[in-house]
């Protein structure tokens, strides 16, 4: 094992100074014991036995001296795939005073890592490291290459001494390492003197991020009264900075706002409760700070905070509480069933599920006559009426009412009962009544031939007021349309109006109405039904018209029929019917009748033998007769039709013309031969038609025009308005046509004569014919212009006091006129004034 005074003599002769027998240059700052021993032999041959006990067995006490003894600069050796060849590499150094360059005796050590603190700024670069190659004697003919990750701008090699210098702030948090390439080569060639090498370069962090709650704030809940530690919520805070460098992301928890309520854990940030039984009703939410600390908490480090809000959720741990104990309510006794009457309300803390009540009538006089139920839109209780209200039986009531939480929570029973009573006494106000009926229902019989104006029956009713007014009684004839019944308005008695049938309507519903004499306005109805009994009116008959068919080939006692009868009467008993045939007819030679256990009748041939040819049809009549009292009968003949039958006894015909048929030629086979006939026939005579009219020429009547009477217009209408551009009784009677109807929106073809001249009105003419005259000349005339033309007319009239306004007759005035009046009324009219004036001059010469 190796002592302490060998680990001391390690770390200050060769851990610090890199030199270990005097063959290698080394660092085992981040070098793992396990492949310590195996890159020591690759690279310096053999091992010294005390080093390699060292190594193997007590690398504990090496860690606990590599952490204690930290460098400026980090290097870490490459595997041993990547030694370079010839017997030399490029390696990093140490910028120490003890740094010299070592003879080796086999090969150098390559290391691929570097490390650069982050954030590192000063008025100089900072040297990242160096590259070194064992090929250099100094004489400066060797040069440095450097590509890779930010080669020439982050990093910028000294291509003569191979020192790597950072020429800009780093952020390990933008990019923490960078990969480059480093190679030697001949400055003068540019030819490369060992094959390249790549190494990392590593950003160290610092403590220059602060944790931050990414998810904040927060909102949490819990229940209220709950125990100390109970779980609340969890934060979380993140820190950008290394998690496993140093302790710049080591976060630590605390509770700046929100104690003695709340705590939290340092490490996990779990909020639990610190107090016991908070209560909601007293304070419901909490604001609480939180703060994550990096460095452990230490002083120096960076902290973030956020806010956590924490709202106390309800439980019921509060029972209901009425707000008084004794309500008083009054209602009137004609108060509807189920109309409320009142509303009691029990007050509780707590919200929710938790507030909800429920509500009973536990004690009192009325508990029968009333109902309390639970509104649930707002908790109150809601008394109710059941039964109806009675002043003048009971005038008050006095009930006890209970409310009850619905959900009880079990960790509080202890804390009380969760209910609370009330008294509630109800007055019982007087009212005015309608009238009462003996019965809320009636059921009356009568028979059927009941006479008219018998009493059927009787309804009564009172007045259950203390005043008790008389009552009158009446029938709503909507229940009687028909005005089969009355009643006596004085006593109630209903009595028959017209007669009954219970055939026709065995049930009658009706309703009697009563009303107070004193207050017509107090009605109360009844309904009346009347149940018509039957008495024995009708007489039995045949169910159906029945019709039997006799085989030519029956046997003698062979049943033909059996019919049944139907008795619209209805016997308590049921139905039972005699049969029997008419007195005359006892001993009828051909057909006989037997009465069955089930009501009906057989009817049995005497004897066979019967033929079409001779006797086609039997009736046979038949005595009905019910036994009610007195017993009612009716005759009823059966018809009996022969024919003619299969050997299994099938009717395959009833008619006597089925005789002249051929032998082997059934009725379908006859049927299709007449088809055919007929549709020959049809054929021949459609033919016949068609070759007579082939013959005859067409003829078409002097007074029928067939042609097309068309007019042409060159015109393209009059619009819309136009109801004269086209008469439709041309086309209608092209020749009928008596005078001519001239259209008057174009020219026609046809050439009028000129109208005459106008001629002067004639002195003593009134002006009104002449005009009419003139518009009847225009009106008739075709080679006028259109009727919406403006007409001009030669006649101004006369007798007008203030002459004429026409300029056309001035010429051949004898006054003269002078103008030179318009020269003076302006430039504007100067133009006008000269041509006046020079027709003056001219008149004048």
């Amino acid at each position: 094992m190796m002592s302490p005074e060998d680990v001391e003599i390690i770390s200050q002769e060769s851990l610090m100074t890199g030199k270990l027998n005097g063959s290698c240059f080394y660092n085992l700052n981040y070098f793992y014991v396990d492949c310590a021993v195996n890159t020591w032999r690759s690279s310096c041959g053999t091992m010294p036995e005390r080093l390699t006990e060292m190594l193997m067995d007590t690398w504990t006490p090496l860690i606990i001296l590599w952490i204690t003894v930290l460098p400026s600069i980090y290097m870490a050796p490459m595997n041993q795939s990547q030694v370079l060849p010839s017997g030399s590499s490029t390696g990093l150094k140490r910028l120490t005073e003890e740094q010299r360059v070592l003879n080796r005796s086999k090969r150098g050590w390559v290391w691929n890592q570097m490390f650069v603190l982050e954030e590192f700024s000063g008025p100089e670069p900072i040297l990242v490291g160096r590259l070194h190659t064992d090929l250099d004697p100094g004489s400066s003919k060797i040069k440095y290459i450097l590509s890779g990750d930010g080669a020439g701008t982050i990093f910028v090699i000294n291509d003569k001494t191979g020192d790597i210098h950072a020429m800009k702030r780093l952020d390990r948090e933008e990019k923490a390492e960078y990969t480059l390439t480093a190679q030697a080569v001949d400055r003068d060639t540019n030819k490369p003197l060992e094959p390249p090498s790549e190494f990392i370069i590593k950003v160290q962090d610092i403590n220059d991020n602060a944790p931050e709650f990414v998810d904040g704030p927060y909102h949490a809940t819990v229940p209220e009264m709950s125990v100390v530690g109970t779980f609340v919520t969890k934060v979380t805070a993140t820190d950008a900075d290394d998690p496993v460098y140093g302790n710049s992301a080591k976060l630590v928890y605390s509770i700046l706002e929100g104690q003695p309520y709340f705590s939290i854990e340092p490490h996990t940030a779990i909020i639990k409760t610190a107090l016991p039984n908070m209560d909601r009703e007293a304070k419901e939410e909490y604001f609480v700070v939180i703060q994550a600390k990096d460095m452990g908490g230490h002083m120096g480090g960076l902290s973030g905070t956020t806010t956590v809000t924490i709202t106390l959720t309800d439980v019921n741990d509060n029972p209901p509480k009425f707000a008084q104990s004794l309500y008083h309510f009054s209602v009137m006794e004609d108060v509807a069933l189920g109309e409320p009457i009142g509303r009691v309300k029990a007050n509780d803390l707590d919200i929710g599920e938790n507030a909800k009540s429920s509500y009973d009538i536990i004690e009192g006089d009325g508990m029968d006559i009333f109902e309390i139920t639970t509104d649930a839109q707002t908790q109150d209780g809601v008394i109710r009426v059941r039964k109806p209200l009675d002043f003048e039986t009971k005038k008050s009531y006095t009930l006890k009412v209970e409310a009850a939480n619905v959900h009880i929570d079990p960790r509080f029973i202890s804390g009380g009962p969760f209910k609370d009573t009330a008294t509630v006494k109800i007055v019982v106000e007087d009212a005015d009544e309608p009238p009462v009926f003996s019965s809320p229902t009636y059921l009356l019989e009568v028979h059927e031939n009941a006479a008219i104006n018998s009493v059927i029956g009787q309804v009564t009713a009172h007045d259950p007021d203390v005043s008790s007014s008389p009552i009158r009684f009446s029938i709503d004839r909507h229940t009687d349309l028909e005005r089969q019944f009355n009643i006596n308005a004085e006593d109630g008695k209903i009595t028959l109006a017209t007669p009954l049938d219970r055939e026709t309507n065995t049930w009658h519903n009706i309703t009697i109405v009563a009303t107070e004499t004193r207050n017509h306005s107090q009605v109360s109805r009844v309904p009346v039904t009347i149940k018509v009994l039957d008495v024995n009116d009708n007489a039995p008959e045949f169910a159906s018209e029945h019709e039997a068919f006799l085989c030519e080939n029956g046997k003698p006692g062979q049943v033909i029929q059996i019919v049944s009868a139907v008795d619209k009467d209805d016997p308590k008993n049921g139905h039972y019917f005699l049969y029997s045939l008419l007195p005359e007819m006892v001993n009828n030679p051909n057909f006989t009748i037997k009465k069955n256990e089930d009501n009906t009748l057989s009817i049995l041939a005497k004897h066979n033998g019967f033929s079409r040819q001779k006797q086609e049809v039997y009736l046979l009549p038949i005595i009905i007769s019910d036994s009610g009292n007195p017993p009612m009968s009716s005759t009823s003949t059966l018809t009996i039709r022969v024919c003619g039958c299969s050997s299994d006894g099938i009717v395959q015909s009833c008619n006597v013309e089925a005789y002249v048929l051929p032998i082997g030629l059934s009725m379908g086979a006859l049927i299709a031969i007449l088809a055919c006939i007929i549709l020959l026939l049809v054929i021949v005579v459609l033919f016949v038609t068609l070759r007579r009219h082939k013959n005859e020429p067409l003829i078409i009547k002097d007074d029928e025009d067939v042609r097309e009477n068309i007019i042409r217009y060159d015109d393209e209408g009059g619009g819309e308005e136009d109801t004269e551009a086209f008469d439709i009784a041309t086309l209608q009677n092209p020749d009928g046509i008596n005078g001519f109807l001239p259209r008057k929106d174009i020219k026609p073809d046809l050439q009028f004569m000129p109208r005459q001249g106008l001629a002067p009105v004639p002195n003593g003419v009134d002006v009104d014919e002449f005009i009419n005259v003139r518009l009847h000349e225009a009106d008739n005339d075709p080679t006028a212009p259109p009727y919406d033309s403006i007409q001009i007319y030669g006649y101004e009239g006369r007798g007008s006091a203030a002459g004429s306004l026409s300029s056309l007759e001035s010429s051949a005035s004898d006054s003269d006129q002078n103008f030179d009046y318009l020269s003076e009324w302006g430039p504007r009219f100067k133009r006008l004034g000269e041509l006046y004036s020079v027709g003056e001059s001219d008149k004048e010469t």
